[in-house]
C-alpha cells in the first residue's frame, strides 16, 4: 500500500496567501530554559498551508468547516493533470475526462513551487467557466497544488460557483511525485466550530502506476515503533 502525504508542513516559511495572516511558532515553555516540558504558541490564518475552503469562506449562511460531512472528505478520487496552462476551463477539464467523478485533484505546474518560500503569483487556477463545468457534472470536492482555486486577479467568483454550489475546496495540496489515477482520499479538516476555513492533513491512498515505485515504509518515521 503507497500512502501519499500531500499536505505541506505548516511553518513560518510557508508562503501565505497575500492579506492573509502570517503563521509563527513562539516558545511557550522550553527544557533547554529550565522548563518541565516543550509547549509553543501557534497563530495562523484559517486558509494557512493545505486547508479546505467550505461555503461559509465567501458566504455567511453556508455551512461551516465543522459542517461538512466526513464522507464527502474520505473516499474514491481521482488525480489529473494538466501542464502548461495558467487558466484551466472547459477544455482542459474536458480533456483530462473528469465526467463522473465525485473528489477531483488537479496536478499542475503550481506543485513545483512549494520548493521556493516566496509567494508565486502567476499560478495555475480555474476559471469561472471551469467552475461552472465541475459543477454542472457533479464534482463534490476539488483540490488545487496552490494557495488558491481562482487566479490572483478574480473577483471571487470562481468561489462562489463552487462553495455556493455545495463543492468544497481543498487548496494548498502537494502533488508533486503523485501520478495521475485514482486514490483512495483522506481529508481531516481541524474541528473548528463556525469556521470559514481550516488546515487539513489530507492523504491519498494505493496509486495504480506505483508498481514500480517503493512501498510506504512506516520505519521511515521518527516515532518510536515497536
Amino acid at each position: 500500500m503507497r500512502i501519499h502525504d500531500i499536505t505541506v508542513a505548516l511553518s513560518p516559511d510557508l508562503p501565505t496567501y497575500p492579506g492573509d495572516p502570517p503563521m509563527t511558532v513562539d516558545p511557550w515553555h522550553h527544557i533547554a530554559k529550565g522548563d518541565g516540558s516543550n509547549v509553543s504558541r501557534i497563530t495562523l490564518g484559517t486558509h494557512a498551508g493545505t486547508h479546505i475552503d467550505p461555503p461559509r469562506h465567501f458566504n455567511d449562511t453556508g455551512i461551516t468547516v465543522d459542517e461538512i460531512p466526513l464522507d464527502l472528505l474520505i473516499g474514491k478520487a481521482l488525480v489529473v493533470e494538466i501542464k502548461g496552462v495558467k487558466r484551466i476551463g472547459a477544455e482542459e477539464l474536458e480533456k483530462a475526462g473528469v465526467k463522473g467523478v465525485e473528489r477531483l485533484l488537479i496536478k499542475t505546474d503550481n506543485s513545483a513551487f512549494w520548493e521556493d518560500k516566496g509567494f508565486h503569483e502567476e499560478f495555475a487556477a480555474l476559471t469561472a467557466e471551469g467552475a461552472h463545468y465541475l459543477h454542472k457534472h457533479k464534482v463534490k470536492l476539488v483540490a488545487v497544488d496552490y494557495l488558491s482555486v481562482e487566479p490572483m486577479d478574480g473577483d471571487g467568483e470562481v468561489h462562489r460557483i463552487l462553495l455556493n454550489g455545495g463543492v468544497p475546496v481543498i487548496e494548498g495540496v502537494n502533488l508533486t511525485g503523485v501520478a495521475p489515477g485514482e486514490y483512495q482520499l483522506i481529508c481531516l479538516p481541524m474541528k473548528l466550530k463556525d469556521g470559514d476555513g481550516a488546515p487539513v492533513r489530507a492523504l491519498l491512498v494505493g496509486n495504480p502506476a506505483a508498481a514500480s515505485q517503493t512501498e510506504f515504509d512506516p520505519h521511515t518515521s521518527r516515532w518510536p515503533l515497536s
